[in-house]
């Protein structure tokens, strides 16, 4: 039967994936240590205003990193949890409703970031976001190799374009065209991101030959998009509370270009997470069953990375309106 919630829109169930990644989810030990940690770390940088908006923050950050990575050691998760928590509090501050306007501030902020992956200095004055992602960079070429800190950089990059692209189609989410809103959602979702970072967090390094793998390639989409999908499906009631019924979402994506109503594109959705997620769980399996244990250890992030998301669209971050 379907219910009501407080936001005034039917609540959808969201898809089965009772199969493919049941829980419950193991968390790290470390979770309170996090917690504890990230509450420090936005007292040395104020990347975030109002005390609940940081406590809500700094909660979801904590326990989802422990989900993300249950495995790793505490310096790791802290660099992993501060980088997650700079790239939501950018978006929060800068992105979104903020920059639909006039996207030209935000563009002028990521100017500035660019600078500092690049060079690794900024450009001249600085406020606490650029002092933030400075000491997130020194921490990052300290524990990754070369060719980790680049990709990790480079997927940062894409982050960063991809919150200037979502803020730039905010106000006029109809002639974005459903290929190019998937191939941009799962930077935006920042699983991208946390799949590159998983090898400087827990620490090894896949052969380059097994990276472009069709194997590994394949789990890493499949793991991307079911991420932005859960997202996408737990984040639509809160958007159209806001009063934006026809939002950059795959729901109001899939309505337009089906001409269907809510519960069907709502269903379609949740459909389509499911196949992700089937398609995931076969790429893991055929990672874990390989010979090689850097393949087995990816397999078992990209478990994990899938894991944290189906976990995070539970968080009161998403089901406040």
């Amino acid at each position: 039967m379907t219910t009501t919630d407080r936001t005034g829109i039917a609540a959808l169930p969201m898809p089965d994936l009772s199969r493919t990644f049941p829980g419950p989810f193991p968390a790290s030990p470390h979770a309170d240590h996090i917690q504890a940690h990230v509450g420090q770390w936005l007292q040395r940088f104020p990347l975030i205003g109002p005390h609940d908006a940081r406590r809500t923050l700094c909660d979801i950050v904590a326990h989802g990193v422990a989900r993300t990575f249950p495995t790793a050691g505490p310096d790791g998760l802290f660099l992993c949890a501060d980088l997650f928590l700079w790239l939501t509090a950018f978006d929060d501050t800068y992105g979104e409703a903020t920059a639909a306007g006039s996207p030209a501030p935000l563009v002028r902020r990521i100017q500035g970031c660019v600078h500092l992956l690049a060079d690794g200095e900024p450009p001249g004055d600085t406020d606490p976001f650029d002092e933030a992602l400075q000491d997130l960079l020194v921490r990052l070429r300290t524990r990754a190799t070369t060719a980790q800190y680049l990709r990790v950089t480079g997927y940062l990059r894409d982050v960063l374009f991809g919150i200037l692209w979502e803020a730039h189609h905010l106000t006029e989410p109809d002639h974005v065209r459903m290929q190019d809103y998937r191939t941009m959602r799962p930077h935006t979702v920042l699983a991208r991101t946390l799949i590159a970072v998983a090898e400087v967090v827990l620490r090894y390094e896949l052969p380059e030959e097994a990276r472009n793998s069709q194997a590994v390639r394949q789990a890493e989409s499949a793991v991307a998009d079911l991420a932005g999908v859960l997202n996408d499906l737990g984040s639509y009631a809160r958007e159209s509370a806001k009063g934006i019924p026809n939002s950059l979402n795959l729901i109001s994506l899939i309505r337009r270009e089906q001409n269907c109503d809510i519960p069907t594109a709502y269903a379609a959705a949740s459909l389509l997470g499911e196949e992700r997620a089937a398609t995931a769980r076969h790429g893991i399996g055929e990672l874990t069953a390989s010979n090689s244990a850097p393949l087995a250890q990816h397999a078992g992030a990209l478990e994990s990375i899938a894991c944290s998301y189906i976990w995070h669209i539970d968080h009161a971050r998403y089901r406040k309106a």
